[in-house]
């Protein structure tokens, strides 16, 4: 969707199409995890998510009826990975689909003999590649407004379509140029291991140690929403983010506690 929508079209966009100035100070001064971020950072983050809302469809399902007001509680969380990158990393698909609370996912999955069984699972979020984003309105708007230290379900499953520009979620997303493949599979690698070791008191959500893909996702939610606390455990992996979303919430935190 977003492969019309190049650097020559969006001031068009953003002059035709600028979300509600009242909503957007509205929501910028509530939500925790804008905080901390500079004015000029705010003025960023805001003309990506025009584009995004613009580009994207918010469909409610199960009698849901999606407002202005949560698209962009969506969209402010969902383009804050991608400030220092660009709205092409969101490209090759187009619909949030929108629960009012958790879901029930039902899939044919093989045990270790081969045989398959269906498996259903409650889920709060859930992304596929080339395909929509789901999420739980529920799910959603309490981690944007009582937020839990590694806990975003939009950060989340947005982290998972960038992991996807791959071809597939495997901890693995596009890398900078400017970044070495080797340095960041041993740093992650290290980090996952050391996740996996310590399952009786995880420092970490356990649930990252379900599989490569939910480890980024997972680190992912710390980086945005427990900094200090991915730093403190795992440092090595916390530069490695910094490396790849190219920005710095840690230190975001600190300018602004001594501001």
């Amino acid at each position: 969707m977003f492969g019309w929508l190049k650097k020559p079209f969006r001031p068009l966009v953003l002059k035709r199409h600028p979300v509600d100035d009242i909503l957007w100070q509205q929501l910028s001064q509530q939500l925790p995890l804008l905080l901390n971020l500079p004015p000029v950072e705010r003025d960023k983050l805001r003309k990506w998510v025009t584009l995004f809302i613009h580009a994207k469809t918010f469909t409610g399902v199960q009698g849901l009826v999606v407002t202005d007001e949560m698209r962009l509680i969506i969209a402010i969380q969902a383009c804050l990975p991608i400030l220092n990158l660009d709205l092409e990393y969101y490209d090759g698909w187009i619909e949030i689909v929108i629960y009012p609370g958790h879901f029930k996912v039902s899939r044919e999955v093989p045990d270790h003999n081969g045989l398959i069984h269906n498996e259903e699972r409650i889920l709060s979020g859930e992304s596929w590649s080339q395909g929509p984003l789901i999420l739980s309105w529920d799910e959603a708007y309490t981690d944007s407004f009582q937020p839990r230290p590694g806990h975003n379900v939009i950060i989340h499953e947005f982290s998972h379509k960038l992991d996807m520009l791959n071809g597939r979620a495997n901890g693995m997303p596009p890398l900078h140029p400017s970044m070495h493949r080797e340095q960041w599979t041993d740093s992650l690698s290290r980090g996952y291991a050391t996740l996996q070791h310590h399952l009786d008191d995880p420092a970490i959500n356990r649930y990252a140690s379900t599989n490569p893909a939910e480890y980024f996702a997972v680190i992912s939610e710390y980086f945005f929403t427990a900094p200090a606390i991915l730093i403190e455990h795992q440092p090595e992996v916390y530069q490695q983010l910094v490396l790849f979303y190219r920005q710095d919430p840690r230190a975001r935190q600190v300018l602004a506690a001594n501001a």
